[in-house]
Protein backbone atom coordinates (compact mmCIF):
# COMPACT_ATOMS: atom_id res chain seq x y z
CA UNK A 1 0.00 0.00 0.00
CA UNK A 2 1.10 3.82 -0.67
CA UNK A 3 -0.29 6.88 0.84
CA UNK A 4 -0.08 9.22 -1.93
CA UNK A 5 -0.15 13.31 -0.51
CA UNK A 6 -1.72 15.62 -3.71
CA UNK A 7 -0.14 19.00 -3.46
CA UNK A 8 -2.18 22.14 -4.86
CA UNK A 9 0.41 22.74 -7.42
CA UNK A 10 1.87 19.20 -8.07
CA UNK A 11 0.47 16.64 -10.12
CA UNK A 12 0.60 12.86 -9.16
CA UNK A 13 2.27 10.18 -11.53
CA UNK A 14 -0.69 7.57 -10.14
CA UNK A 15 1.09 3.97 -10.11
CA UNK A 16 -2.10 2.72 -12.15
CA UNK A 17 -0.83 3.85 -15.16
CA UNK A 18 1.97 1.30 -15.28
CA UNK A 19 4.42 -0.08 -12.46
CA UNK A 20 6.01 -2.97 -12.23
CA UNK A 21 9.37 -3.57 -10.60
CA UNK A 22 9.66 0.00 -9.01
CA UNK A 23 9.60 1.66 -12.25
CA UNK A 24 6.82 4.12 -12.82
CA UNK A 25 5.71 5.63 -16.28
CA UNK A 26 3.19 8.49 -16.78
CA UNK A 27 0.65 9.19 -19.58
CA UNK A 28 0.62 12.34 -18.58
CA UNK A 29 2.60 15.12 -16.45
CA UNK A 30 2.81 18.74 -15.32
CA UNK A 31 5.37 20.00 -13.24
CA UNK A 32 6.05 19.99 -10.21
CA UNK A 33 5.56 15.97 -10.48
CA UNK A 34 5.26 13.77 -7.21
CA UNK A 35 6.53 10.65 -7.78
CA UNK A 36 5.64 7.53 -5.33
CA UNK A 37 8.83 7.97 -2.87
CA UNK A 38 9.91 4.02 -3.64
CA UNK A 39 10.21 4.64 -7.06
CA UNK A 40 14.12 3.71 -8.43
CA UNK A 41 13.29 4.13 -12.32
CA UNK A 42 11.50 7.07 -14.08
CA UNK A 43 10.98 7.63 -17.35
CA UNK A 44 9.72 10.32 -19.37
CA UNK A 45 9.83 9.95 -23.18
CA UNK A 46 8.58 12.64 -25.77
CA UNK A 47 6.63 15.01 -23.62
CA UNK A 48 6.75 18.99 -23.99
CA UNK A 49 8.37 19.96 -20.48
CA UNK A 50 10.47 23.44 -21.43
CA UNK A 51 11.44 24.16 -18.46
CA UNK A 52 12.35 21.89 -15.06
CA UNK A 53 11.47 24.19 -12.42
CA UNK A 54 12.99 23.69 -8.74
CA UNK A 55 11.97 20.34 -6.92
CA UNK A 56 10.35 19.10 -10.53
CA UNK A 57 10.15 15.61 -8.98
CA UNK A 58 9.54 16.22 -5.64
CA UNK A 59 6.88 18.69 -5.21
CA UNK A 60 5.83 17.88 -1.36
CA UNK A 61 9.65 18.45 -0.20
CA UNK A 62 10.64 15.10 0.74
CA UNK A 63 13.86 13.14 -0.70
CA UNK A 64 12.88 10.36 -3.32
CA UNK A 65 14.23 6.97 -3.68
CA UNK A 66 14.98 7.76 -7.42
CA UNK A 67 18.15 5.87 -8.77
CA UNK A 68 17.51 6.52 -12.23
CA UNK A 69 15.76 9.50 -14.12
CA UNK A 70 15.38 9.34 -17.86
CA UNK A 71 14.32 12.80 -19.43
CA UNK A 72 15.26 11.48 -23.48
CA UNK A 73 13.30 13.92 -25.98
CA UNK A 74 10.90 16.26 -23.80
CA UNK A 75 11.56 19.52 -25.94
CA UNK A 76 13.66 20.53 -22.54
CA UNK A 77 14.96 24.32 -22.86
CA UNK A 78 15.64 25.53 -19.55
CA UNK A 79 16.81 23.67 -16.42
CA UNK A 80 16.42 25.99 -13.47
CA UNK A 81 18.48 25.50 -10.21
CA UNK A 82 17.29 23.10 -7.51
CA UNK A 83 15.44 21.22 -9.91
CA UNK A 84 16.66 17.75 -9.42
CA UNK A 85 16.69 18.49 -5.42
CA UNK A 86 15.01 15.89 -3.54
CA UNK A 87 17.23 12.89 -5.51
CA UNK A 88 19.56 12.61 -3.00
CA UNK A 89 20.29 9.27 -4.51
CA UNK A 90 19.75 9.73 -8.32
CA UNK A 91 23.04 8.01 -9.99
CA UNK A 92 21.61 8.06 -13.10
CA UNK A 93 20.48 11.17 -15.57
CA UNK A 94 19.77 10.80 -19.29
CA UNK A 95 18.92 14.57 -20.65
CA UNK A 96 19.86 13.64 -23.94
CA UNK A 97 18.51 14.72 -27.44
CA UNK A 98 16.48 18.13 -25.97
CA UNK A 99 16.81 21.44 -26.23
CA UNK A 100 18.60 22.82 -23.58
CA UNK A 101 19.06 27.13 -24.05
CA UNK A 102 19.47 28.17 -20.22
CA UNK A 103 21.53 26.14 -17.63
CA UNK A 104 21.11 27.80 -14.31
CA UNK A 105 24.39 27.81 -12.60
CA UNK A 106 22.85 25.43 -9.63
CA UNK A 107 21.06 23.33 -12.07
CA UNK A 108 22.83 20.33 -10.84
CA UNK A 109 22.92 21.04 -7.02
CA UNK A 110 21.83 18.57 -4.87
CA UNK A 111 22.77 14.85 -6.84
CA UNK A 112 26.04 14.33 -4.67
CA UNK A 113 25.54 11.08 -5.72
CA UNK A 114 25.01 11.01 -9.67
CA UNK A 115 27.60 9.27 -11.54
CA UNK A 116 25.93 9.02 -15.23
CA UNK A 117 24.75 12.07 -16.76
CA UNK A 118 23.99 12.19 -20.67
CA UNK A 119 23.97 15.49 -22.21
CA UNK A 120 24.33 14.27 -25.85
CA UNK A 121 22.63 15.96 -28.87
CA UNK A 122 20.80 18.41 -26.27
CA UNK A 123 23.22 21.70 -26.40
CA UNK A 124 21.84 24.99 -28.01
CA UNK A 125 25.03 27.32 -28.18
CA UNK A 126 23.94 29.42 -25.36
CA UNK A 127 23.36 26.23 -23.27
CA UNK A 128 26.70 25.22 -24.04
CA UNK A 129 28.64 28.66 -23.15
CA UNK A 130 26.44 28.17 -19.62
CA UNK A 131 27.62 24.50 -18.88
CA UNK A 132 30.53 25.20 -17.25
CA UNK A 133 29.06 26.78 -14.34
CA UNK A 134 26.41 24.13 -14.06
CA UNK A 135 29.01 21.37 -13.87
CA UNK A 136 31.53 23.06 -11.21
CA UNK A 137 28.77 22.63 -8.14
CA UNK A 138 30.27 20.17 -5.70
CA UNK A 139 27.30 18.10 -5.58
CA UNK A 140 28.42 16.43 -8.82
CA UNK A 141 31.97 15.31 -6.92
CA UNK A 142 31.35 11.94 -7.74
CA UNK A 143 30.31 12.04 -11.31
CA UNK A 144 32.32 9.48 -13.70
CA UNK A 145 30.57 9.66 -16.86
CA UNK A 146 29.54 12.69 -18.80
CA UNK A 147 28.09 12.23 -22.51
CA UNK A 148 28.30 15.53 -24.73
CA UNK A 149 28.33 13.81 -28.10
CA UNK A 150 26.60 15.21 -30.87
CA UNK A 151 26.31 18.87 -29.56
CA UNK A 152 28.52 20.49 -32.12
CA UNK A 153 31.00 21.61 -29.49
CA UNK A 154 34.25 23.08 -30.67
CA UNK A 155 35.83 23.26 -27.27
CA UNK A 156 35.57 21.35 -24.65
CA UNK A 157 34.10 23.06 -21.38
CA UNK A 158 37.02 21.95 -19.28
CA UNK A 159 36.98 25.26 -17.23
CA UNK A 160 33.85 23.14 -15.12
CA UNK A 161 35.19 19.72 -15.05
CA UNK A 162 37.86 20.72 -12.01
CA UNK A 163 36.03 19.23 -8.81
CA UNK A 164 34.73 16.07 -11.15
CA UNK A 165 36.02 12.68 -10.83
CA UNK A 166 35.59 11.83 -14.48
CA UNK A 167 36.95 8.36 -15.87
CA UNK A 168 34.78 8.71 -18.76
CA UNK A 169 34.37 11.67 -21.16
CA UNK A 170 32.71 11.63 -24.72
CA UNK A 171 32.85 13.98 -27.32
CA UNK A 172 32.01 12.20 -30.45
CA UNK A 173 30.64 14.03 -33.35
CA UNK A 174 31.15 17.56 -31.86
CA UNK A 175 32.72 20.13 -33.54
CA UNK A 176 36.54 19.84 -32.52
CA UNK A 177 38.93 20.61 -34.82
CA UNK A 178 42.02 20.42 -32.63
CA UNK A 179 43.17 19.80 -28.53
CA UNK A 180 45.41 22.70 -27.91
CA UNK A 181 48.20 22.40 -25.05
CA UNK A 182 45.38 24.59 -22.46
CA UNK A 183 43.16 21.77 -22.64
CA UNK A 184 45.54 18.96 -22.89
CA UNK A 185 46.95 20.11 -19.86
CA UNK A 186 43.63 20.14 -18.51
CA UNK A 187 43.18 16.73 -19.39
CA UNK A 188 46.20 15.53 -18.44
CA UNK A 189 45.12 15.96 -14.28
CA UNK A 190 42.48 13.48 -14.63
CA UNK A 191 44.73 10.51 -14.55
CA UNK A 192 42.22 7.94 -14.94
CA UNK A 193 40.19 9.40 -17.41
CA UNK A 194 39.24 7.60 -21.06
CA UNK A 195 38.25 10.45 -23.96
CA UNK A 196 36.21 9.86 -26.54
CA UNK A 197 36.76 11.89 -29.97
CA UNK A 198 35.55 10.12 -32.82
CA UNK A 199 33.66 11.88 -35.52
CA UNK A 200 34.86 15.76 -35.15
CA UNK A 201 36.79 17.01 -38.00
CA UNK A 202 39.96 17.11 -37.45
CA UNK A 203 42.68 20.15 -38.63
CA UNK A 204 45.91 18.30 -39.58
CA UNK A 205 47.71 21.46 -41.23
CA UNK A 206 51.02 20.89 -39.24
CA UNK A 207 50.88 24.04 -37.16
CA UNK A 208 47.20 22.59 -35.74
CA UNK A 209 48.20 19.00 -35.03
CA UNK A 210 51.56 18.76 -33.91
CA UNK A 211 50.78 18.71 -30.10
CA UNK A 212 47.61 17.07 -30.33
CA UNK A 213 49.24 14.29 -32.24
CA UNK A 214 51.96 14.34 -29.22
CA UNK A 215 49.56 13.53 -26.63
CA UNK A 216 47.82 10.66 -28.37
CA UNK A 217 51.25 9.00 -29.28
CA UNK A 218 52.39 9.16 -25.69
CA UNK A 219 49.10 9.51 -24.10
CA UNK A 220 46.54 6.38 -23.45
CA UNK A 221 43.68 8.75 -22.76
CA UNK A 222 41.94 8.33 -25.57
CA UNK A 223 40.18 5.46 -26.11
CA UNK A 224 39.14 5.74 -29.50
CA UNK A 225 42.63 7.00 -31.35
CA UNK A 226 42.22 4.71 -33.86
CA UNK A 227 39.04 6.63 -35.14
CA UNK A 228 39.98 9.94 -35.27
CA UNK A 229 40.82 11.08 -39.28
CA UNK A 230 41.45 14.66 -40.35
CA UNK A 231 39.13 16.25 -42.23
CA UNK A 232 41.60 18.74 -42.94
CA UNK A 233 43.72 19.62 -45.58
CA UNK A 234 42.35 18.56 -48.80
CA UNK A 235 45.23 15.96 -49.56
CA UNK A 236 45.06 14.68 -45.32
CA UNK A 237 41.33 14.09 -45.44
CA UNK A 238 40.20 10.34 -44.01
CA UNK A 239 44.07 9.98 -43.00
CA UNK A 240 43.68 9.05 -39.24
CA UNK A 241 46.00 10.97 -36.96
CA UNK A 242 47.97 8.35 -35.56
CA UNK A 243 49.46 7.69 -39.02
CA UNK A 244 50.43 11.43 -39.57
CA UNK A 245 54.11 10.77 -40.46
CA UNK A 246 56.93 13.23 -38.87
CA UNK A 247 57.57 15.09 -41.55
CA UNK A 248 53.49 16.37 -41.39
CA UNK A 249 54.77 17.89 -38.04
CA UNK A 250 57.11 20.40 -39.26
CA UNK A 251 55.84 22.83 -41.28
CA UNK A 252 57.71 25.25 -39.90
CA UNK A 253 61.70 24.15 -40.66
CA UNK A 254 59.61 23.39 -44.31
CA UNK A 255 58.91 27.07 -44.60
CA UNK A 256 62.26 28.12 -43.62
CA UNK A 257 63.94 25.90 -46.05
CA UNK A 258 61.92 27.01 -48.83
CA UNK A 259 62.91 30.65 -47.89
CA UNK A 260 66.31 29.25 -47.74
CA UNK A 261 66.36 27.69 -51.50
CA UNK A 262 64.63 30.90 -52.90
CA UNK A 263 67.79 32.64 -51.60
CA UNK A 264 70.60 30.55 -52.78
CA UNK A 265 68.60 30.52 -56.11
CA UNK A 266 68.26 34.16 -56.56
CA UNK A 267 71.72 34.60 -55.81
CA UNK A 268 72.91 32.63 -58.38
CA UNK A 269 70.58 33.99 -60.95
CA UNK A 270 72.47 37.33 -59.26
CA UNK A 271 75.91 35.81 -59.81
CA UNK A 272 75.14 34.55 -63.42
CA UNK A 273 73.43 37.56 -64.55
CA UNK A 274 76.88 39.79 -63.22
CA UNK A 275 79.50 37.28 -64.77
CA UNK A 276 77.46 37.66 -68.03
CA UNK A 277 77.40 41.67 -67.94
CA UNK A 278 81.55 41.25 -67.04
CA UNK A 279 82.14 39.10 -69.93
CA UNK A 280 80.39 41.55 -72.48
CA UNK A 281 81.93 44.56 -70.83
CA UNK A 282 83.33 45.49 -74.10
CA UNK A 283 80.41 45.46 -76.28
CA UNK A 284 78.15 46.90 -73.77
CA UNK A 285 80.65 49.50 -73.90
CA UNK A 286 80.45 50.01 -77.21
CA UNK A 287 76.72 50.02 -77.59
CA UNK A 288 76.70 52.54 -74.88
CA UNK A 289 79.23 54.89 -76.65
CA UNK A 290 77.01 54.30 -79.96
CA UNK A 291 73.38 55.31 -77.80
CA UNK A 292 75.12 58.46 -76.87
CA UNK A 293 76.81 59.51 -80.28
CA UNK A 294 73.38 58.56 -82.04
CA UNK A 295 71.46 60.87 -78.97
CA UNK A 296 74.37 63.31 -79.26
CA UNK A 297 73.92 63.60 -83.61
CA UNK A 298 70.17 64.25 -82.64
CA UNK A 299 70.47 66.52 -80.03
CA UNK A 300 72.60 68.79 -82.56
CA UNK A 301 70.10 68.50 -85.68
CA UNK A 302 66.93 70.03 -82.89
CA UNK A 303 69.46 71.94 -81.63
CA UNK A 304 70.25 73.92 -85.15
CA UNK A 305 66.55 73.64 -86.21
CA UNK A 306 65.68 75.75 -83.18
CA UNK A 307 68.32 78.30 -84.07
CA UNK A 308 66.98 78.53 -87.15
CA UNK A 309 63.51 79.26 -86.12
CA UNK A 310 64.48 81.77 -83.37
CA UNK A 311 66.70 84.23 -85.79
CA UNK A 312 64.55 86.57 -87.93
CA UNK A 313 67.62 87.05 -90.44
CA UNK A 314 67.85 83.79 -91.07
CA UNK A 315 64.41 83.37 -91.61
CA UNK A 316 64.80 86.66 -94.37
CA UNK A 317 67.22 84.53 -95.74
CA UNK A 318 65.16 81.20 -96.26
CA UNK A 319 62.56 83.93 -97.48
Amino acid sequence: MCLFVLSAEAHICHDTYMRYDGLVSCEEIMLPLEVPRSTQKFTLYRYNISVLTERAFSANGTDMDLRALSLQDNNIQVIESCAFCGLPRLVSLDLSHNRLRVVYPGAFYGLERLCHLNLSNNLMTSGAGQLPDALSTDSLCNLQRLDLSGNCLKVIPLSGFGNLNLTTLILTNNSIMTLDKHNLTKLNEFEEIHIYLSQNPFDCKCDKVKEFYDWLKNSSQCADVTSLKCAQPEKKKNTLVKDLEKRDMECQNLDARSYVLLGIVLALIGVVFLMVLYLNRKGIKRWLNNIREACRDQMEVYHYRYEQDSDPRLANVAV
